[in-house]
């Protein structure tokens, strides 16, 4: 029997139940949920970087937007919220779309 221990999204033990096997799960509490959260970040943003597909590619961007979804709830806000401070550092400092890397930047 396989041992996952991680963060599974709401409907997974319905999907395990319709293929007939057995599976144990539990609740986290809010310190476990929120360490969870950012490690399941991390492995959603590695199956991102390997992606050699542009369907794959926007399949793992969903799942990173749902984390950054969760993340905002957990932390008593709305994707609504995030968009809005993302809009508003982007109007300060730009966004990323012309590519600009900074090679170094001369001191006084």
């Amino acid at each position: 029997m396989p041992i996952y221990n991680k963060l599974v999204r709401d409907l997974i033990p319905d999907v395990i139940t319709k293929t007939g096997k057995k599976f144990t799960t539990r609740i986290l509490n809010d310190e476990e949920y929120i360490r969870e959260l950012k490690a399941k970040s991390f492995e959603e943003l590695n199956e991102y970087i390997e992606t050699n597909t542009k369907e794959d590619s926007i399949e793992e961007l969903a799942d990173l937007l749902e984390i950054i979804h969760a993340f905002a709830e957990f932390h008593g806000s709305s994707i609504e919220e995030v968009e809005k401070v993302r809009q508003q550092k982007a109007e300060k400092r730009g966004g990323f779309k012309e590519k600009i890397y900074l090679i170094e930047v001369e001191d006084e």
